[in-house]
């Protein structure tokens, strides 16, 4: 069996090295010689993604940071704590570098015998031979043929990423706090840095010494000495209406993108490939070909999930975005009390870590 995935993105490295797993031979095509790499920015890994990951992927413990502890708080209720989730025998989430995590992979890939990567701009001559065709290019003339029917959200707002350095503590919580600007998170990555993500809500972007002092009037725990400066991109969220088209199956970023409030983009995509793994898996278990129904099955199982995962997410935002606009504490009031609950709390703890689950 011969996979193609079209880009070479994370989540394409990623699926590739799930699949070279199961002795499937994959070829990557990708545009470009060298995938730019955001040096600031990091993602989140939940405990069952990351212990995925070091079993069928790539062993990332090295270089991860573990998360014991996430806060969340609001402005209306200062620095009074809305829920609190916490594990002191074991980690909730793991932070790490994009670019660390790119490279791991990626170098136990080119490693593989199974895995080709084959710079090409032009893809329509050579995906015949393949039984199946992965795309995650977003600029891809069959993503522009195929795949442009989506529910598309707009946020009205950009996303400021950046890292601090700071005097050493033990920096194990991960906390988000929901101002009246947008949501900001502080991320750890180590006992002296941690990362920032600020979704600032207006189109109008604003500057490096302007984020700096809200970055230091809502910073209530960290020494700061550094602050680096800042990248940003655009917020929005999206669904893909169509899994696939024959034999190609949309995946990534491609057919989900969500708010990064809760830092769920990438688990999302772990999920999908646990599910088309599983799918492919089974097939070859029985003998059966691989071809347009893993994409049928593939898009059954995951997409009511994905869809109801992506809906919570920006729940959770429109949820506190509201407060803000309204300065009423009521809802943060609320949504503590519901948080005290044991069966509540380990409800939302469940879905954070494993997502929707039918």
């Amino acid at each position: 069996m011969r996979v193609c995935i079209l880009g070479s993105g994370l989540s394409a490295l990623t699926l590739a090295k799930a699949l070279v797993g199961q002795n499937i031979f994959v070829d990557i095509f990708c545009s470009k010689k060298k995938t730019e790499l955001n040096f600031l920015r990091t993602i989140g890994i939940s405990k069952s993604n990351f212990d995925y990951f070091n079993n069928s992927i790539v062993n990332i413990e090295k270089i991860c940071w573990k998360i014991n502890k996430i806060e969340i708080l609001t402005e209306n209720l200062h620095k009074e704590k809305v829920l609190n989730f916490e594990n002191d025998n074991n980690h909730l989430f793991s932070i790490v570098k994009n670019f660390k995590i790119y490279e791991a992979i990626e170098k136990s890939l080119l490693k593989n015998k199974k895995f080709r990567k084959i710079y090409k701009n032009n893809y329509s001559n050579l995906l015949k031979k393949y039984d199946l065709i992965v795309n995650t290019d977003y600029f891809s003339s069959i993503t522009k043929k195929f795949f442009n029917k989506k529910i598309l959200k707009d946020y009205y707002s950009f996303a400021y990423i950046s890292e601090i350095k700071h005097k050493k503590i033990t920096n194990r919580t991960a906390t988000q706090i929901f101002t009246k600007y947008g949501p900001l998170a502080f991320l750890p990555v180590s006992n002296t840095q941690t990362s920032l993500v600020f979704s600032i809500n207006k189109y109008k972007k604003i500057t490096d010494q302007d984020l700096i002092k809200l970055i230091n009037q809502y910073n209530f725990n960290y020494d700061i000495k550094k602050v680096e400066k800042f990248n940003f991109f655009k917020l929005e969220s999206l669904n893909l209406r169509n899994y696939y088209q024959g034999n190609i199956l949309a995946f990534g970023d491609l057919l989900h993108k969500i708010h990064p409030l809760a830092g769920q983009g990438f688990n999302m995509t772990i999920r999908d490939i646990k599910i088309l793994v599983d799918i492919i898996q089974f097939k070859n278990s029985l003998g059966l070909p691989i071809d347009i129904s893993v994409n049928k099955e593939f898009e059954k199982k995951s997409k009511s999930k994905n869809i109801i995962f992506s809906n919570g997410i920006d729940f959770i935002y429109q949820f506190f975005n509201l407060e803000s606009k309204t300065n009423n504490n009521l809802l943060s009031k609320s949504v503590k009390l519901l948080g005290k609950n044991p069966t509540v709390n380990k409800m939302f703890t469940k879905i954070a870590d494993n997502g929707i689950i039918f």
